[in-house]
């Protein structure tokens, strides 16, 4: 595990990431690659159009259906050791896929099921692979590390789609998909190879189920998670025009043939690269906020250059500038939700995040599509374009920081609870009240403090929340919050976080007295 408190270098100077950043850029070439060699296959098993859509449906809908449980796999399980079946399960889907397809065996409904298997792979994968990045580099070198995966990921789109063509000219559809098979073992290797630190629970792991509720009322309750999920939603609604009307300008507006199209998709990853590589430098100049905002006015403007773009040079021109905005958008988002999320919920939070981004652009690019048939496509880029400075308006109220949630890091200091009842960790509901004596003059005041706490208490567990005033006593206040059981209770002890003592200091700062609050817990019979 890297040293969390080491100063900054460049992640890929660090042998483990740097090879993992490697190996994943293959694999990923792959399964472009293996996109590419799907949809043609389809294209010679069927006739019908709807078989080659569903190709492209097969690839996506996985993610939908499995991103989320496979966040709540990665929280609860070793991430490791998923990250190496997911790879395995990968490497036997594209095997047999290669196989049936060099025997004459694959036809349309083994194709799509294959296609459909792998692709389930990797969603289930996916949340794994962005929450062990802080394992993989220190805290300070974070940023850089998650700008090159996305780097890596605008790498293999340039270059996969490109090869696999080739090699479907020269040797067919089945010598790509066994080519992907391979492209997958050099992240198997990395993987097996790594010597992760082993975490020694004290308590048993959550069940699946109670993961996925966990993992939702997190993000609900926090403000951080919110603000990233909403500004990703502004952006990306209007961002999914360009990406959705790229073959149409290129084929129909420009005539450009495949391969000047495949140089204007290669134009875009050259301009991620360029951004990739001065991105560092201009953190040192711009707060994370003021990043998006300068990243969304850049892409707002290609996007309205591209509606009158007149030849391949302006469009490739176009391009490169999106691929620097479009890198520091992902890159800026996904470290944003990064520090977002403690480590115990941390795979959940970013497949929600995963999730967000991909209903975003599925959702804008369908909407997009619709209102080009009726306005033209200039006109419906120049209303994205204008749609993304509008959105604009959501960094005054949601700003995206360096450091979104504080320090998230467990705090451990909530003193453990006195028990004299016998084995009360299956037992529940559990009632928690905590008992403050204030200056009845301040209850206001204490009273907003308290909606901090309440954030807290749902966000770590509770299903209830109420605060109380003494009727015969003024200022005598009690909160009370109901947990599923005393074991979830005991896990709240160990999600608080150094963040949270602060809020939680300054509510006790209104207590009065010597003593500190009473705080009772009360299971059900």
């Amino acid at each position: 595990m890297a040293d969390t408190n080491s100063p900054a270098q460049s992640p890929l100077r660090l042998p483990l990431f740097r090879a993992l950043w490697i190996a994943t850029i293959v694999s990923n070439v792959g399964t472009w690659m293996h996109d590419a060699g799907a949809g043609w296959l389809m294209t010679s098993l069927s006739d019908a159009p709807i078989m080659v859509a569903l190709v492209q449906a097969a690839t996506t809908l996985p993610m939908f259906l499995f991103a989320l449980p496979g966040g709540a796999l990665a929280d609860i399980v070793d991430r490791r050791r998923l990250l190496i079946l997911a790879q395995l399960w990968a490497l036997i889907c594209a095997g047999l896929l290669a196989l049936a397809t060099f025997q004459g065996l694959t036809g349309p409904g083994l194709l799509l099921g294959l296609t459909f298997a792998l692709a389930t792979g990797a969603a289930l994968s996916a949340p794994a692979f962005q929450a062990i990045v802080p394992e993989l580099v220190p805290k300070s070198a974070l940023p850089e590390a998650i700008s090159l995966n996305s780097l890596g990921i605008n790498i293999s789109r340039a270059i996969g789609p490109a090869l696999g063509g080739f090699i479907i000219a020269a040797a067919g559809p089945a010598a790509v998909f066994a080519l992907n098979a391979l492209s997958v073992l050099g992240v198997w290797i990395v993987l097996i190879a790594w010597k992760r630190e082993a975490k020694h629970a004290t308590l048993p792991a959550e069940h699946f189920t109670g993961a996925l509720r966990a993992g939702a009322r997190y993000v609900r309750h926090s403000p951080a998670l919110r603000t990233v999920l909403i500004r990703s939603v502004g952006f990306f609604v209007f961002a999914s025009a360009l990406w959705a009307f790229v073959p149409i300008i290129a084929r129909r507006e420009l005539g450009l043939g495949a391969a000047e199209y495949g140089a204007l998709l290669g134009s875009m990853g050259a301009g991620a690269i360029v951004g990739a590589v001065f991105l560092p430098h201009v953190r040192k100049v711009l707060s994370a906020n003021g990043l998006t905002v300068a990243a969304t006015l850049l892409f707002a403007a290609v996007s309205t250059a591209l509606a009158f773009a007149h030849n391949f040079a302006q469009a490739a021109s176009c391009m490169s500038l999106a691929g620097m905005a479009w890198i520091t958008m992902l890159s800026s988002f996904n470290v944003a939700a990064q520090t977002a999320a403690p480590s115990w919920v941390k795979a959940r939070a970013l497949a929600i995040n995963l999730l967000v981004f991909q209903g975003s652009m599925a959702a804008g690019s369908a909407g997009w599509g619709f209102a080009a048939g009726h306005l033209g496509i200039p006109n419906t880029l120049l209303i994205a374009a204008s749609g993304m400075v509008l959105a604009l308006g959501l960094a005054l109220r949601w700003q995206i920081k360096g450091d979104m949630a504080g320090n998230i890091a467990p705090s451990s200091h909530w003193p453990s609870p006195i028990v004299a009842v016998d084995s009360p960790t299956d037992r529940g509901p559990v009632m928690i009240t905590v008992e403050y004596l204030i200056d009845p003059t301040r209850k206001a005041d204490f009273t907003r403090a308290m909606r901090t706490l309440r954030r807290i208490r749902h966000r770590d567990g509770a299903i209830s929340w109420a605060l109380y005033e003494d009727a015969a006593e003024p200022g005598r206040m009690v909160e009370s919050f109901v947990l599923e059981s005393w074991l979830e209770h005991l896990r709240q002890h160990e999600r608080v976080t150094h963040a949270d003592r602060e809020d939680q200091e300054a509510v006790r700062g209104f207590h009065l007295g010597t003593e500190p609050p009473l705080v009772r817990h009360l299971i059900a019979p």
